[in-house]
């Protein structure tokens, strides 16, 4: 994949990140939108001369679709934002480097800020990203800048410079000898393939930004709405507003404040500042979009897990951060302590010991295997230590399935005995009333009335952690901006 914008933030969203790695250690062993076709795709047809458009890289994206739209929740359905896109699409094409090429864009059902391209036109967005964006302008910049990763051709510059290092790599593994050598020479490939894709993500912008400026578009979009995934990463990572966070050197995406600077330099000397915006238009069409997570994965509400269809909900304790993805929820806290809740491969009427007992956990202590009650619940324990990571394992039995909670720590033991306890502790089954009042939330579009606040906005959402910054991140607003009256602004709700 050549970039993306996927928001990122400090060591708790990252801690997310790594619980899949750190509790992984334990286990041994175009434009088509929303979908392959339909009458969006056919607006969306671009006339192209065939012999311009790369045959690998279009055998590349038809490969790899697919598997993207699968890994991402499926396709999202939306006519008005399809024909949103759709005609944004359109006058980017006729601005852009390679005005001949055809473009596919899907609308994919995730809850993440994510936009990413493949070789071939094939773009990327997620819902998330539109119930994000404030503004036409702001959407259109996103999709501006995974345009240029096609034209610039960035995948397979990417490609073939990690073949490359591959190459180098694995020469010093046969030749050095000296391990300590060897991590500093692949450390050295590391960071000079992720400052390699940090300056194809600053082209990305600078010329997402000027074929914006050229299609209409207020070219101060794009930092926009950069400095709305900052705030949203803040919200996410338990930050104050404004702070965007540190980000890992090897990450390959530049750090926010040199992204924001170039943004608003490359804006500024297009010269543009009568560019369309389209707030209120752009408001109007998302009105009413599926914001968080699909029933289909369960719901967060605050530290609670909740999904409707299995008919089960735990907590995790205060100062947790929860992330429900398609393969698994993930949490973290401050003190290092990662989770992991999943399915379990138990057969119906299978031994929950056994099943502890089989293989899958490294550095298992078998003394430690014991069957348990939880909620009134058929259920085995365990611990477990391996690579410095200390491991608490419980595994449920829920009618005729099974479910594991895996918790890790490389710090203090105690707190992990005590989150795991507490967390396997508050597993339940829901009543028929609580199934039956879970909906999705959606965003809602408000005017603001004379004597509203960010605050009194904010009440009118549904209850979340820090509600007010997650408020104004939405929006578009400063730390401690009030919005103004007679303005529309979106909200999220349950109804």
């Amino acid at each position: 994949m050549a970039g993306g914008l996927g928001v990122t933030g400090s060591f708790r969203r990252r801690g997310l990140q790594a619980a899949a790695l750190v509790l992984g250690l334990l286990l041994a062993g175009c434009m088509g939108l929303s979908g392959e076709d339909g009458p969006a795709a056919e607006q969306l047809a671009m006339a192209a001369p065939q012999g311009k458009v790369d045959p690998a890289e279009v055998a590349v994206a038809e490969r790899e679709h697919p598997k993207i739209v699968a890994a991402f929740g499926g396709t999202y359905e939306d006519r008005e934002a399809e024909l949103m896109i759709a005609g944004v699409v359109s006058r980017l094409v006729a601005a852009s480097p390679e005005p001949w090429r055809s473009y596919r864009v899907t609308i994919l059902n995730s809850p993440a800020v994510n936009a990413f391209a493949l070789p071939g036109g094939y773009v990327y967005v997620t819902r998330g990203l539109l119930a994000l964006a404030s503004d036409t302008a702001e959407m259109a910049a996103v999709i501006s800048h995974e345009m240029a990763h096609v034209t610039a051709r960035h995948a397979f510059l990417r490609a073939q410079k990690a073949e490359a290092a591959a190459v180098a790599s694995q020469a010093v593994q046969d030749v050095v000898q000296d391990p300590a050598v060897q991590r500093v020479a692949l450390a050295s490939t590391q960071v000079s393939l992720a400052r390699f894709s940090q300056i194809q993500e600053l082209e990305a912008d600078r010329i997402g930004i000027a074929t914006l400026a050229k299609a209409g578009f207020d070219p101060f979009g794009s930092p926009r709405f950069l400095t709305s995934m900052s705030r949203l990463a803040a919200w996410k990572n338990g930050l104050p507003e404004d702070d965007t966070g540190s980000i890992d050197f090897l990450s390959s995406h530049p750090s926010t404040p040199e992204r924001l600077a170039q943004a608003r330099e490359v804006a500024k000397a297009t010269g543009v500042t009568d560019g369309e915006v389209d707030r209120d238009g752009y408001l109007t069409r998302i009105d009413g979009i599926m914001y968080g997570d699909d029933p289909v994965e369960g719901y967060v509400r605050g530290r609670q897990f909740l999904h409707a269809k299995l008919g089960f909900a735990f907590q995790v304790p205060e100062g947790f951060l929860i992330d429900n993805t398609s393969k698994a929820v993930l949490a973290t806290n401050a003190d290092g302590v990662a989770m992991r809740f999943d399915g379990a491969n138990v057969p119906a009427g299978g031994d929950l010991v056994s099943y502890l007992n089989s293989g899958w956990v490294n550095g298992l202590d078998a003394s430690s295997v014991r069957t348990v009650s939880i909620a009134g619940l058929p259920a085995a324990v365990a611990s477990a230590a391996a690579r410095g990571f200390t491991y608490r394992i419980a595994v449920i039995r829920f009618n005729e399935q099974a479910f594991r909670f895996l918790f890790a720590t490389r710090g203090d033991v105690p707190t992990l005995d005590s989150t795991f306890t507490a967390t396997v502790a508050s597993f339940r089954s829901l009543s028929e009333a609580e199934k039956t009042s879970l909906a999705p939330l959606r965003i809602r579009v408000v005017t603001v009335g004379a004597g509203d606040t960010a605050e009194t906005l904010t009440r009118r959402m549904v209850p979340m952690d820090r509600g007010i910054i997650l408020f104004r991140a939405l929006n578009g607003l400063a730390a401690n901006e009030e919005p103004r009256p007679g303005t529309r602004v979106k909200i999220i709700v349950d109804r």
